[in-house]
């Protein structure tokens, strides 16, 4: 399931700004696994879980500093969460290693996953006032 990004992100205030660096860094290096994954499709989706509960928590402390939360920045999060649950919701019990087929579904999966993933820290980035640290995380190694 794909949940379309909002086109334009505008941060409120001094927490929403807080919010939405918050979540880019958490979004920096989630949507693949890392090198020390197990080769299983549950290990391939754990990073996904992780970052679900560090959206948790920046929803609910940014939540608990202002009086009436952005619909735009929420709206960043749902998305997130939405794509994200998808692809857990299909992978996180799954313990066999991959064949070549379920391989194509996974990276399908944490595909779009990723593609949204990168709406949203451009997004973040253009409009948070940290443009310049997004292309430094893009530039290869």
């Amino acid at each position: 399931m794909y949940w379309p990004v909002p086109a334009s992100w505008t941060p409120h205030d001094e927490a929403e700004l807080v919010a939405g660096w918050r979540l880019w860094l958490e979004l920096s290096d989630r949507a693949w696994p890392t090198a020390a994954w197990d080769g299983t499709p549950a290990g391939a989706v754990g990073q996904l879980r992780e970052l679900l509960a560090a959206c948790d928590e920046i929803e609910t402390s940014y939540r608990a500093a202002v009086a009436e939360p952005s619909p735009g920045f929420r709206r960043l999060l749902q998305g997130l969460v939405v794509t994200a649950g998808s692809a857990i919701s299909l992978w996180f019990d799954d313990f066999e290693p991959l064949d070549g087929e379920r391989a194509a579904l996974l990276h399908d999966d944490l595909a779009r996953f990723a593609e949204q993933a990168e709406q949203v820290l451009t997004l973040l980035a253009a409009n948070g006032g940290w443009a310049g640290l997004d292309e430094v995380r893009r530039r290869p190694a």
